[in-house]
């Protein structure tokens, strides 16, 4: 529920100012949660007990020139009137609690060895996967992905296309081309990256001799759990996600790629840039746009902790 200023209550005068700045400080906590994108909290049962309680109300200051009563233990104690709290509503599709982003525990790194078999093995399931009955009837190959399992960078696309389709591997098309290209101006290889995509087969274009369509967010759904596997067994130090598809299905963003791209976001707790797809490059080759792309790199670069010479700083620069 939306997380707003405390209403102003009859009990306000009373309450303590412990309990008054502890509430304030909670509240300014949320609302700082909430301005950086946070959407649920966890809340453990037994703090919510304690929030069902009554505040802790303020002594009532003695009269002057009387002195305080003192209560003796025969006597009851006064308290003051007791909060009711009216019920909380829930409803199954509503949460109660505020909402806030989730804390992401990464997997346990595996013995080399034992990170071969795993990922040999989700590799023989994803090549069986028939969960998207049109797609394994049209595909030739499933596209896995391709590099290295230890690789500290990891780079996201959309889905294959018909070169990929062909050969069985990730981005080996025209945009394949110049991602190997912005790889090594990097000083990396494509051996030393992982590349993989959404989605693992090719969408299908029923009636159509040639072109391409963006995934469906029920194929993205249903093979994504495919690639969230690899990430957690590479366990790269940043994922580059390359067009809006492939962030939209990471990250759920609706803002837009042109918004997101240069900004650091957050996958699995791994550093993700968005940036733009090489396909779009190739379809504007403005030297502002390839620049934009550059400057991407080498946030991550320096993320890595890469040597980044003054060539490379001046990439795509007008003279």
């Amino acid at each position: 529920m939306p997380v707003a200023a405390a209403p102003r209550s009859r009990y306000d005068g009373a309450m303590s100012d412990d309990y008054r700045q502890l509430l304030d400080a909670t509240i300014q906590h949320l609302e700082g949660l909430k301005s950086r994108g946070a959407r649920h909290v966890a809340v453990a049962p037994e703090t919510l007990r304690a929030l069902a309680q009554p505040p802790a109300l303020a002594p009532k200051p003695a009269a002057a020139g009387l002195k305080p009563q003192i209560q003796t233990a025969a006597a009851p104690a006064k308290t003051g009137p007791a909060l009711s709290l009216p019920p909380r509503k829930t409803t199954a599709s509503a949460p109660s609690e505020i909402p806030a982003a989730p804390v992401f525990s990464p997997a346990p790194r595996l013995a080399p060895g034992e990170k071969a078999a795993a990922f040999a093995a989700l590799r023989d399931r994803a090549l069986a996967c028939v969960k998207c009955p049109h797609l394994a009837a049209s595909r030739k190959t499933v596209v896995f992905g391709v590099g290295s399992p230890d690789a500290q960078l990891m780079f996201v696309g959309e889905a294959p296309g018909a070169d990929e389709d062909e050969q069985g591997e990730p981005f080996v098309g025209r945009a394949g081309q110049l991602l190997t290209k912005i790889i090594q101006a990097t000083g990396l290889l494509r051996a030393d990256v992982y590349i993989a995509n959404i989605l693992k087969c090719r969408p299908d274009t029923p009636g159509q001799a040639a072109g391409n369509r963006p995934p469906t967010p029920e194929e993205r759904a249903t093979c994504l759990p495919y690639l969230q596997a690899q990430i957690d067994l590479i366990q790269p130090r940043a994922i580059v996600a390359l067009g809006a598809t492939a962030v939209d299905g990471l990250l759920g963003k609706t803002l837009g790629i042109t918004k997101l791209r240069g900004n650091w976001q957050t996958y699995r707790g791994i550093p993700l840039m968005p940036t733009y797809h090489p396909a779009y490059l190739l379809r504007n080759q403005a030297m502002s746009e390839k620049r934009k792309v550059w400057e991407d790199i080498l946030k991550v670069m320096e993320k890595l902790e890469l040597p980044i010479s003054e060539k490379q700083r001046n990439f795509f620069l007008k003279a």
